[in-house]
């Protein structure tokens, strides 16, 4: 039977104490965020500690001035995760399973293109885009958010699915399966959790996207929600409730994912560190 020393239990509150006290540090912006979203009549350097009653003023007027671009970035977000999963997916299993010659240095150069500077990449998208005729087009503006995903997909799934026993594969291509029946069937089930962590990082990297929304779109056309607050905030700086009531409801669904996947982010992370 353990037991549990005096010293140990100190540690244990202290440890408790110290965990509780950095959460409250970084949970405190949010808070504060939602504070001054419940009360929308006082300014920015009155807001009350905690707000004296509940003041929905300022998020109806956000839901009716940024309820449109909200839509925008759902829509923009679920479809740069489509293309993002549909390529990284082949991709990692190819990387994983075939023997390419040279997959190491793939693998190295697709993790050193998420080191180059997004402006760079911005500009240099933005002179294509023109010739492709995709500036100010929810398929270019897609296809952009996707490109910040698919390189820590491919990274992420194909570490999980090195781990997948050789001998399964071998018994569906007994069975008959060819290569892409096997990637259907037997791979995508068996990397559910990898393929679910994936898919919400790159939603995330979407959803918050800002510098691709700035530089691809010159009209209001298409404007996502981190492109509408940013312009909301000139347009409202006065109305600081407003502003951050629809900071509020941009956080929303990626804390509702979170909350959602977070058992399936833990197994997807970890998944393709043991073999």
């Amino acid at each position: 039977m353990a037991t549990h020393t005096p010293t140990a239990s100190r540690r244990r509150w202290g440890s408790t104490v110290a965990g509780v006290l950095v959460l409250a540090v970084m949970l405190f912006p949010l808070y504060w965020m939602l504070n001054t979203a419940l009360q929308p009549e006082s300014g920015l350097l009155q807001v009350d500690p905690v707000p004296g009653s509940l003041d929905l003023s300022g998020f109806s007027k956000a839901i009716s001035d940024q309820g449109g671009h909200l839509l925008t970035s759902l829509a923009v977000s679920l479809g740069a995760v489509a293309i993002c999963l549909a390529i990284s997916a082949p991709a990692a299993y190819g990387l994983a399973r075939f023997g390419l010659r040279g997959s190491r240095t793939i693998v190295f150069g697709t993790l050193i293109t998420q080191m180059v500077p997004g402006i760079v990449i911005a500009n240099a998208l933005y002179n294509s885009y023109v010739d492709l005729g995709l500036v100010n087009s929810y398929f270019g503006l897609i296809l952009a958010d996707a490109s910040l995903g698919i390189p820590f997909s491919i990274v992420l799934m194909r570490s999980f699915m090195v781990s997948i026993p050789g001998e399964v594969i071998e018994a569906a291509q007994i069975d008959g399966a060819g290569p892409v029946r096997t990637f259907v069937r037997v791979v995508l089930p068996m990397s559910r959790n990898s393929l679910i962590t994936s898919g919400l990082f790159a939603f995330l990297f979407s959803w918050s996207d800002f510098m691709f929304a700035l530089t691809l779109n010159t009209t209001d056309d298409v404007k996502p929600i981190t492109l509408g607050i940013y312009q909301y905030i000139g347009a409202h700086v006065g109305d600081w409730g407003s502003v951050m009531a629809a900071s509020v409801l941009s956080a929303v669904p990626a804390a509702i994912l979170l909350v959602l996947a977070q058992k399936y982010i833990a197994a997807g992370i970890t998944g393709g560190s043991v073999k």
